[in-house]
């Protein structure tokens, strides 16, 4: 064995012990339908690099041109650290990514090594999607698919009624679940039609219509999906439904789709200006791989890969010598010990209980829902809140999207700071919103409890998780809302002014129940 594959192999195990977390993560959403085509996803990238080898020819001997690989690994450890230091491991897999392509620049130089960018990239299709855009694009997705299914439906004069994404056929209500929002056959299908933009042989923009024409694609089946789904209920029953056949036509779609794909590339081809034949413009040509694995021989130690093994085993020292940090949640009530009156106002009624599977989907360590009510007023006010020991793996999702998916419809949203009226010396941001379902219509107030910050926007929330974590080990976390009922003829300042008295008796309290000091217990 040549010195250049002992480095190389060094490296390798120093990239695996310091991005490790980031691997584990990998691994555990994998196992997610979602992502079940992951482990698929570094094969085919593999392929994709061997192919693109091909065509550069071996170069022995020194290059000058290695060192944008080191500071691009120095990035990706970076990068690294700030997810270990959060302890969220999807930052740590993006810098896992980012060394992959700086070892290949310190491998093979500038000049050849930039031409591999392709299969680099694939890479990011394994990767989960962030929580908070996960939810967004996953509700997106079902209610686009919720319209079309019915529509289809309608085509085939099936009496329909879409609520949110709840398709009510009279005789039983088919609820378009996440998992009926299509992702589980959409990122297999992103990464098929990338593979396809890359290998086709054709016109950029032939590449650019292959690209993006993945989503569609998927949205459409999806749609077909459901609506086949509805026709089903309608005529055989929901038990049809279950197990097998769900899986079965799943499955069914996913294929169809990459049908599509393939019919589409083919399409493509009479508007190619050489009218070749489809496995000529895909160039699937897979001979002459194991050679290139033998260019393993030419590798050297050069000083760019024994700088860039070094960085790793450093920034591994460094973190063990961190001394120990409160990663351990602070101190807290339990919402069991929450008082039934806030002021003038009392708890009416037993404290409420989410449905098993609504309570799986907010993945809470605790959470309390109760109804308020005080003497003479007529509108109650909903109290509604969420506690996250750690939300390094998930954490709070916004109402923004879980609102929709009920069947209310968000009439008006702002973000605002209501420190002023509450008599808060800090920022107190929140949403503000009336949504409304039929002729009912309430306002909402919720934000994110992040330490001491009430936090609006969900993106922001997730940034400062991503701080405090890299600076203290906190990942805690808390979703506050509250809701009343618009009442007819009523003006929204009266309902706001309820909620503005519910939360300025609600301030002194909370504390207790989601901390907002930096003691950990």
């Amino acid at each position: 064995m040549s010195w250049g594959i002992f480095w190389l192999l060094l490296a390798v195990l120093a990239a695996g012990v310091f991005f490790w977390s980031g691997i584990d993560a990998l691994l555990t959403a994998w196992q997610l339908p979602e992502y079940s085509h992951g482990p698929l996803i570094p094969v085919l990238s593999a392929l994709m690099f061997l192919r693109e080898l091909k065509q550069y020819p071996p170069e022995p001997g020194p290059k000058s041109d290695r060192w944008p690989g080191v500071l691009l690994i120095v990035f990706a450890v970076l990068l690294g650290a700030l997810g270990i230091l959060s302890n969220i491991g999807d930052i740590v897999a993006y810098g896992l990514i980012l060394w992959v392509g700086g070892i290949l620049l310190v491998s093979f130089g500038w000049s050849t090594g930039k031409h591999f960018w392709p299969p680099v990239l694939h890479l990011v299709y394994m990767l989960p999607l962030p929580g908070v855009l996960y939810y967004k694009v996953s509700t997106y997705l079902q209610f686009i698919s919720s319209e079309l299914g019915v529509w289809f439906l309608k085509l085939l004069s099936i009496p329909v009624f879409l609520e949110g994404n709840i398709i009510d056929l009279g005789v039983t209500k088919l609820h378009v679940a996440e998992a009926c929002s299509g992702l589980r056959y959409m990122f297999p299908i992103l990464s098929f039609s990338y593979i396809f933009a890359v290998l086709y042989q054709g016109p950029k923009w032939h590449k650019a219509v292959l690209l993006v024409s993945a989503v569609p694609i998927a949205i459409v089946m999806n749609s077909i999906r459901i609506a086949v789904a509805g026709i089903i209920v309608q005529y055989y029953g929901l038990d049809w439904l279950e197990g097998f056949t769900h899986f079965f036509e799943g499955w069914v779609i996913f294929l169809c789709s990459i049908v599509i794909l393939f019919g589409l590339a083919r399409l493509m081809l009479f508007f190619h200006p050489g009218r070749p034949g489809l496995a000529e413009a895909l160039d699937l040509d897979t001979t002459g791989f194991a050679p290139q694995l033998m260019r393993l021989q030419y590798l050297r130690p050069s000083t760019a890969l024994i700088a860039s093994v070094g960085i790793v085993l450093a920034a591994l020292a460094a973190l063990q010598a961190m001394p120990e940090r409160g990663a351990v949640a602070p101190a807290r009530e339990s919402f069991v010990l929450f008082p039934r009156t806030l002021g003038e106002w009392r708890q009416d009624g037993p404290r409420q209980y989410l449905t098993p599977g609504v309570e799986q989907n907010l993945a809470a360590d605790d959470y309390h829902q109760v109804t308020l009510a005080k003497a003479g007023e007529e509108a109650s006010v909903g109290l509604f809140m969420a506690w996250y020991a750690d939300q390094s793996r998930g954490g709070v999702h916004s109402p923004e999207i879980c609102l929709p998916g009920a069947g209310w419809e968000i009439a008006w949203l702002e973000r605002t700071d209501i420190s002023g009226a509450v008599g808060s010396v800090q920022p107190f941001n929140i949403n503000r919103a009336i949504i409304q379902r039929g002729e009912t219509r309430m306002m909402v107030y919720y934000w994110f409890q992040q330490k001491h910050r009430r936090i609006a926007l969900d993106y922001a929330a997730k940034f400062w998780l991503m701080v405090d974590g890299a600076r203290t080990g906190r990942t805690d976390g808390a979703l506050v809302r509250l809701t009343t009922p618009i009442l007819r003829g009523e003006p929204d300042a009266a309902a706001e002014a309820r909620l503005l008295e519910v939360l300025s008796d609600l301030e002194p309290t909370l504390p207790r129940f989601i901390p907002d000091g930096t003691s950990a217990r």
